[in-house]
């Protein structure tokens, strides 16, 4: 029986037909892998045959039905291994083969593909354009710097022809994914030795690594050094699994960048992981717990996260993993800080009493502006106890007289901050009195609890943190109190950009010093180009703090491999209006073979959500609300708020009520005249609260609004229209 390996591009494929088709391409791969060499050849339903004109000789095509085909490329090399490289309509299945050249790379020796039709198409052109140009996009490094980071002739042809970062975009939907990479970063401003340090030399290491059980031949060695984007398939049962959850595949797939952080044997302390959304942080994380478990027989890991939804993926996605081991699984708690924090006192110290959410937490403040006839309003004291009082562990009105209140725009005078903490002292004795509390105040809590009774209490050999961004001090100190230090205590991931909760951390003032051990990713695995570059325009270009809070973060060298159509941005005259065009963009992916539960629609306002929700249901589409959704198995259209979809991802998502007055939402936004510094912060979460949003999607993004439009779009604006 022939040997199979499935690469990336066959299942961006597959994810596009509708599940009929899906079904049937399996029953073809399944009867694929059943037949010998021999058979394969005289099969008359698969109908194996070699593409004529093929730029690439081993190019082959399956039938899967009378319009769709299978293509692959066939060993030549005295293996028996078929790669499977795509998926497509009959015509442009050989359209498709007929230009593409498979190579190994002479320097990281992984096997790459290019369209190399168009690649000599395009380069003489582009030489043209050169000869008039005062300078070359390339021309400050040496054909030697090039071919060091695995550029080779072809590509480096095509590169002493670019002239700007425009025709390095066209070139990188032909050539190599990774030369296309090195050569994008390069013109980001990278060093070469740090392109080499994290691609070259990572793939480097990778391919030593599988030296060991590497299959026989040339070819069949090249697929198997490329693990970060070509899955080998061992047998049956492998193929059946993998067939089962082709939403899922992209786990399959570590980039050897990914691949070098999360197995590295150890780290000498904690490790921060940073990167845009997409970049793989959260499957990083979870092959670092992987690793951890497989080091010793009897490690305990934390897997924690923000919010209940995001570590519900996280189950579920390590239960995936693991191959739903569960004694594996029994040594991994997956939770919320907040879900730790009540564990914990309510382990050490009893009952945690009434926790407050938001409106009720107002309420307390606003009586005790009332109350002791204050000049503040309840938004500033609440903002200086979250940002000054808890996140500095203060404990008297000495420690708050001399504290530097770090991120706090208005001055307070020694007798003015003597009033502010009396309201604070107010505010928390009201609440002892009624037996509530704060999450916040239940986190701080927890760790002096683990603090004051060591041994006692949870506690873990490691711990994993994803979606760090939105933690608080508070938060922070509770984790470093459930892990002692020492080597790999925290491995933490998360993205500034996506930072939605005002959260100002300085990790190195709790005890978690990352210094030196750090890294980021830059690769977009989850959504185009064109999804990617829409959305990094809300934002800005404004600067944010790293995840230490000691640095500022970028995201330059930021992008995506993949490519679809653009994002599309519709404003209507009434939210009526706009929710039945929702409704119908909804009903257009189901129809184009979309499931309905990869599909999300959220808006900032609970009131317009369960209006589109009311419509889905009308028009006769499921619905689940994110909220709701304890496992991830419902079948139905995402319905959520902006909040929720965090952390999660969908093929299509619609974003609808982007209007003024939502974004940004006036009530959420210090005014400058009360605290410039915390005006700008808000402002910001706004943006990220977008930016958030529209990268929840893979391929398609659908924006709306009615009225006036959010001023945040202006960065998009020749996007945005009333229709295609």
């Amino acid at each position: 029986m022939p040997q199979i390996a499935i690469t990336n591009t066959f299942w961006e494929g597959v994810d596009r037909l509708d599940k009929p088709a899906r079904a049937r391409v399996h029953k073809a791969m399944a009867k694929f892998q059943q037949l010998t060499i021999h058979q394969l050849h005289s099969d008359k339903g698969l109908h194996l045959e070699s593409v004529v004109s093929a730029r690439d000789p081993r190019m082959r095509t399956v039938r899967v039905d009378d319009g769709l085909r299978i293509v692959l490329l066939a060993p030549d090399d005295g293996s028996d291994l078929f790669t499977f490289v795509h998926v497509v309509p009959h015509d442009k299945a050989y359209s498709w083969a007929r230009r593409r050249l498979y190579t190994i790379n002479a320097v990281t020796r992984c096997l790459e593909v290019r369209d190399l039709t168009a690649m000599e198409q395009i380069t003489p052109l582009f030489a043209e354009e050169a000869e008039a140009a005062p300078r070359l996009l390339f021309a400050s490094w040496t054909d030697a710097t090039l071919r060091r980071l695995g550029i080779d002739d072809v590509t480096l042809r095509a590169a002493r022809t670019i002239t700007g970062k425009a025709q390095l975009e066209a070139f990188g939907k032909l050539m190599p994914e990774d030369q296309f990479e090195a050569l994008w970063l390069l013109a980001e401003g990278f060093e070469a030795d740090a392109v080499y340090r994290d691609l070259v030399a990572a793939r480097q290491s990778t391919a030593v690594e599988e030296e060991a059980d590497q299959p026989k031949g040339e070819l069949a060695a090249a697929v198997s050094r490329t693990r970060s984007r070509i899955a080998l398939v061992t047998g049956p049962d492998e193929l059946s699994d993998i067939l089962t959850k082709p939403f899922d595949a992209w786990r399959i797939f570590l980039h050897p960048s990914q691949r070098r952080i999360a197995y590295r044997p150890s780290y000498a302390g904690p490790v921060q992981i940073t990167g845009g959304p997409g970049t793989g942080k959260t499957v990083v994380a979870l092959h670092r717990v992987k690793h951890l478990l497989d080091r010793a027989p009897d490690t305990r890991i934390l897997l924690t996260t923000y919010t209940g939804a995001l570590a519900r993926s996280l189950r579920s996605g390590l239960a995936l993993l693991l191959d739903q081991d569960q004694a594996l699984l029994d040594r991994v708690t997956v939770t919320t800080v907040d879900a730790l924090a009540r564990r914990t006192v309510s382990q050490l110290d009893g009952p945690v009493g009434a926790l407050l959410g938001d409106k009720d937490e107002r309420r307390h403040w606003q009586r005790v502006a009332r109350t002791l006839e204050l000049p503040w309003s309840e938004a500033f004291l609440a903002q200086e106890y979250r940002h000054v009082l808890l996140a500095q562990d203060l404990r008297s009105c000495e420690e708050y007289a001399a504290c530097r209140r770090r991120g706090r725009g208005s001055a307070l005078g020694k007798a003015q901050r003597e009033r502010v903490w009396q309201a604070m002292a107010h505010f928390e004795d009201g609440l002892a009195r009624d037996r509530a509390c704060t999450w916040l105040q239940l986190c701080s809590r927890a760790a002096r609890l683990l603090a004051d009774k060591p041994g006692d209490g949870p506690r873990f050999d490691h711990v994993v943190v994803d979606e760090a961004q939105d933690l608080h001090p508070a938060q922070w100190r509770l984790l470093r109190a459930v892990v002692a230090d020492g080597d790999d205590d925290l491995f933490v991931t998360g993205d500034p950009h996506q930072r939605i909760y005002d959260a100002r951390v300085s990790l190195r003032s709790l005890g978690i010093s990352v210094a030196g051990r750090g890294a980021r990713l830059r690769l977009n695995y989850r959504s185009t180009e064109e999804i990617l570059r829409w959305s990094k325009a809300l934002l800005d270009g404004e600067p944010v703090d790293d995840l230490s809070g000691d640095e500022s973060d970028s995201l330059s060298g930021y992008r995506s491999l993949l490519h679809g159509e653009r994002p599309e941005c519709q404003g209507h005259g009434t939210e009526a209006a706009e929710v039945d065009a929702v409704v119908k963009r909804v009903g257009d992916w189901v129809a184009a073979g979309v499931a309905p539960s990869e599909i999300a629609v959220c808006a900032r306002f609970r009131t317009h959500t369960t209006r589109i929700a009311d419509r889905l249901v009308a028009a006769g589409l499921p619905v689940v609300r994110v909220k709701d959704d304890e496992t991830g198995d419902a079948v139905g259209v995402r319905v959520s708020s902006l909040h929720s979809l965090k952390g999660l991802e969908f093929r299509c998502v619609a974003v609808a009520g982007v209007t003024a007055s939502a974004f940004p939402f006036q009530a959420a936004v210090t005014p400058a005249d009360v605290d410039p510094l915390q005006h700008a912060t808000d402002l910001a979460a706004e943006r990220c609260l977008l930016f958030v949003a529209c990268t929840r999607a893979r391929e398609a993004l659908y924006v709306s609004y009615s009225g006036r439009a959010s001023d945040f779009l202006d960065a998009v604006r020749p996007a945005v229209n009333s229709g295609r």
